[in-house]
Parts: C-alpha cells; sequence; structure tokens
C-alpha cells in the first residue's frame, strides 16, 4: 500500500514563521538591554597625551564624587578671568581633547577642569547615567575649589556630555551653558537607531527634554548639521524649549566627531560672541 504524503494545514507556516520572527526580536531585545552599558559607553584607559604635550600649564586633579569614586582630571590654565567646566563625550577619555582643549585656551583664556566620568582614563568606578551626575558635580566643585565664583563658571557638554552639563546647570549656579550635539533623550535617540527596540525598555534616560526649561543661565547650542549620530533636529528641538537668553549655531558640514575642525572661523567667532555676552 503506497502511504499518502500528509500535507500539514496551510496557517502552521505563518504561525511557525511569526513565532521564529518573534522569538528572534525577543533575543536581539533582551541582548541589547543586557548590553545596554556596553552600547553606550564607551571608555578607554591608558592617556595618549597630557598638557604639556600640547603645551598648556596644568595641574592635575585628584577628585571624589560624593559615593566615593575617585576621579582624575587636569585644572588647565588660562588667564584666570573665566572657567569652563568640559564633560566630554561618551568615549575615549580626557586626553583625546587636549587638542581642542588648547584652541580654547589660546582663542579666549580660558581656564578649563577636564575630568574623566568613572570607568574612563584613569578613574575608578564604572558608568553610568547616577554616576555621571554625580561626576559632573564633583567637576563643578572643583572649579569653584580652584577659586572661581559661580557666575564665572560655564559649562560645556558634547554629546552624552551635554547632558551632564544641563543636569550641573539645573542643580548648581552656573554663568553660563555650552551644548554641542545634544540629543532629547536616549530613548528617543535609541528609537533612531534601534527602530525595533521599544523606547520604554531603555533604562538609561539622559531625558534633557525635561531638564532644559529649568536652566536660568544663558544658553549656546551647536550642532553639526551634517551629525550622522545625533541628528540636528535634536538639537534644534531642545534648543526651542530652552528659555531665553540662549543662541543656536550651525556647524556647516560637520558631523559628529569633528566639530571645531570643520566649523572654521564660524565656529570660533560663536564661540566669541556667546562668551563675551556672558
Amino acid at each position: 500500500m503506497v502511504k499518502q504524503a500528509v500535507t500539514a494545514p496551510w496557517w502552521r507556516t505563518p504561525i511557525r514563521i511569526g513565532a521564529t520572527v518573534t522569538v528572534v526580536w525577543l533575543l536581539v531585545v533582551g541582548g541589547l538591554m543586557i548590553f545596554e552599558r556596553h552600547l553606550i559607553y564607551f571608555p578607554t584607559g591608558p592617556l595618549a597625551a597630557t598638557p604639556a604635550d600640547y603645551g598648556l600649564d596644568a595641574d592635575e586633579l585628584r577628585l571624589r564624587a560624593s559615593d566615593g569614586v575617585e576621579l582624575h582630571g587636569w585644572h588647565i590654565r588660562g588667564d584666570g578671568a573665566r572657567v569652563l567646566v568640559w564633560f566630554h563625550g561618551n568615549a575615549g577619555n580626557i586626553s583625546h581633547r587636549l587638542d581642542n582643549a588648547q584652541r580654547l585656551v589660546q582663542r579666549f583664556g580660558l581656564d578649563i577642569v577636564l575630568a574623566d566620568y568613572r570607568g574612563y582614563g584613569l578613574s575608578g568606578g564604572t558608568p553610568d547615567e547616577a554616576g555621571l551626575y554625580l561626576d559632573g558635580l564633583a567637576m563643578y566643585a572643583a572649579a569653584l575649589d580652584a577659586g572661581f565664583a559661580s557666575q564665572r563658571v560655564v559649562v560645556f557638554g558634547r554629546s552624552i556630555g551635554a547632558a551632564v552639563a544641563l543636569d550641573v546647570a539645573v542643580n548648581r549656579p552656573v554663568g553660563g551653558v555650552v551644548l554641542e550635539s545634544p540629543f532629547l533623550s536616549l530613548p528617543e535617540l535609541a528609537r533612531r537607531h534601534y527602530p525595533l527596540v521599544p523606547a520604554a525598555l531603555v533604562r538609561t534616560q539622559f531625558d534633557n527634554r525635561a531638564k532644559i526649561d529649568r536652566v536660568s543661565a544663558r544658553m549656546f547650542v551647536l550642532h553639526g548639521d551634517r551629525d550622522e549620530i545625533v541628528p540636528i533636529a535634536h538639537g534644534r528641538a531642545l534648543f526651542d524649549l530652552a528659555p531665553e537668553p540662549k543662541r543656536f549655531h550651525t556647524i556647516r558640514g560637520a558631523g559628529h566627531n569633528d566639530s571645531y575642525d570643520v566649523g572654521g572661523a564660524d565656529y570660533w567667532e560663536a564661540w566669541r560672541e556667546f562668551l563675551e555676552g556672558l
């Protein structure tokens, strides 16, 4: 007797495909949640250079955040009139910002407090959102300890550092706020890069949108119009939410990591006008 092949019901194939897609989606989303911190922070340990390599006069800083984590940084000396407390982006360490720091000191005579977040460079600990906010407050305190009055302190944050600068500005008095390539919030930015991941599952917030209207100091927002990581639409939207007085500068042709190189004379002139207006 010849056995006839049994044909599976037509509806089983779509169910199997749907189940497979669901399992794959759950694995991807689960992996992103488990490794979220590694997708946000990209610290490097060894320092590539020191301020002396760039002809800068600097004192080494050993700071302690309020939770006990020890931080390393520099107080780069300018003319002593105003200090820039600098919060860098999510990759590298403070040594990778020295070329930019040199230009700021040479052009504007700024003192600069530049320290690494926890887990970066020679700082201890492991980076996370709450910890970075504590680190920011410790760096701000270092500027006051150096003898600067709060109205002579300008906080400057680039990319994820803009979130730290904003947090300091809403919790401490400052003379000015500079945000370069800021995003509205991390979940909103994640939606662009990982569209299949629900924003509600992103635990790290860095919610600049919720804080920007609480800043009372004069604000300066800069953003490259070719930023491939944080679209300029984020910077413009955040700027629109900020109270006056404020200023926006579009860095023509700049991506996420080449702002001061590509920006040229217009970039530095915008900086000069902001600082002179403080």
